[in-house]
């Protein structure tokens, strides 16, 4: 059974949330805030067994946190006591995970047959507010952890405000979201704030080949998703790799190719993607699934273009695409940096319009035109 104190990358967090045990207060809203799959949600939970662990343990710092004095005491569940187990088997009564999917066992059959894209207010008050203000089965309080906290409608948000503001005694809420600012600021007040970094690249290498992918395609995806661990094991797991190198080679080719081949190829990557989401994601929805799966791909493109730029400006640093600088090199000299950043430009804005309902093999077009001249159709 993993621990608080064995989370990788995080010291920072763990100090801090060290610094609020010590000081025998229980954190009664956090705000979670950092990259996907950087160890936000695993942290949550872990938090969580320890406060609603039966006979919690402590144990000198020693080396274990550097920003702590050795003689430190460290709070941690105990791993074998019945709330550990239930809370590790996902089962424990006092533990609520919210996510927009509960809609789909809503007590209003109205709401149940809706096709979520945000977190409402029907499942934040009938998976939070109410639950929150009854007594807790464990005799130790409750933990509720909403993941895609920035989901959560305007309306949602308010129905939150007293919660978060002045929670029943022994509630813990712990909101976990990407980028904290698009929470509402009365939201973002009332919460305690913790911040997680990106994990070191070398850290998210060393996991995936621990898992059989080559060290080649590590390295790319440790790269391509800024130090996120999930996202990584995700992206390798869907077998895209061989696609972003045949994406490259694409891109670094003639430019008649790009035109006539890149539209049709990014489209029925699109459509594979999202069916995989799906499939992966019980309740998503169709378009929500495109949408997400053509972020992904508009992004593989960028990464190109942006390695492109940082070549053809001399810049230093890691760039993505290690495994293909030959044919970064190639589009460097081909379009040089006015270029390169007019490209990425348009790919920017294409960004934008990927959730406002824009057709998506028009979109995809547009894209192609913008690789093969970094000019731009309008959309």
């Amino acid at each position: 059974m993993p621990d608080l104190l064995d989370i990788v990358g995080q010291d920072a967090v763990l100090a801090q949330l060290q610094r609020v045990a010590a000081g025998g207060r229980r954190p009664h809203a956090c705000l979670f805030a950092g990259p996907e799959g950087v160890g936000r949600r695993t942290t949550a939970i872990e938090l969580a067994r320890w406060l609603l662990c039966e006979r919690p343990a402590s144990r000198p710092n020693g080396r274990r946190l550097g920003e702590l004095p050795a003689e430190f005491p460290l709070a941690q569940g105990c791993g074998a006591c019945a709330s550990c187990a239930t809370v590790e088997a996902g089962t424990h009564p006092d533990l609520h995970v919210v996510r927009k999917e509960l809609a789909k066992y809503h007590d209003d059959a109205a709401v149940r047959d809706r096709k979520m894209q945000a977190l409402g207010i029907d499942v934040i008050r009938q998976f939070l507010i109410e639950p929150a203000h009854r007594a807790s089965g464990g005799g130790r309080g409750k933990v509720f952890v909403v993941l895609e906290a920035e989901l959560m409608s305007g309306d949602a948000q308010s129905a939150l405000l007293k919660t978060l503001e002045e929670p029943p005694p022994d509630v813990t809420i712990v909101l976990v979201c990407v980028r904290p600012d698009d929470l509402l600021p009365t939201t973002r007040s009332r919460c305690q704030i913790v911040r997680f970094a990106p994990l070191p690249a070398a850290f998210i290498v060393e996991r995936l080949t621990g898992d059989g992918v080559a060290e080649a395609e590590a390295r790319f995806w440790a790269a391509l998703t800024g130090g996120s661990l999930g996202r990584s094991r995700r992206l390798a797991a869907a077998d895209l790799y061989g696609f972003k190198r045949e994406l490259v080679n694409l891109l670094a080719g003639p430019p008649a190719g790009v035109s006539a081949k890149l539209a049709p190829m990014l489209f029925r990557a699109m459509e594979a993607r999202a069916k995989a989401l799906v499939a992966e994601t019980k309740g998503l929805a169709g378009t929500v699934a495109s949408r997400r799966a053509s972020e992904l791909l508009l992004a593989l493109v960028g990464s190109v273009y942006r390695d492109g730029l940082r070549a053809a400006c001399g810049a230093g640093g890691e760039v993505v695409h290690a495994d293909q600088q030959p044919a970064v090199g190639r589009i460097a000299d081909r379009f040089g940096p006015d270029g390169l950043a007019e490209i990425l430009t348009h790919l920017s804005r294409y960004e934008q319009l990927i959730w406002r309902n824009v057709n998506a093999k028009l979109l995809w077009d547009n894209v192609a035109v913008t690789c093969a001249s970094a000019a731009a159709l309008p959309v």
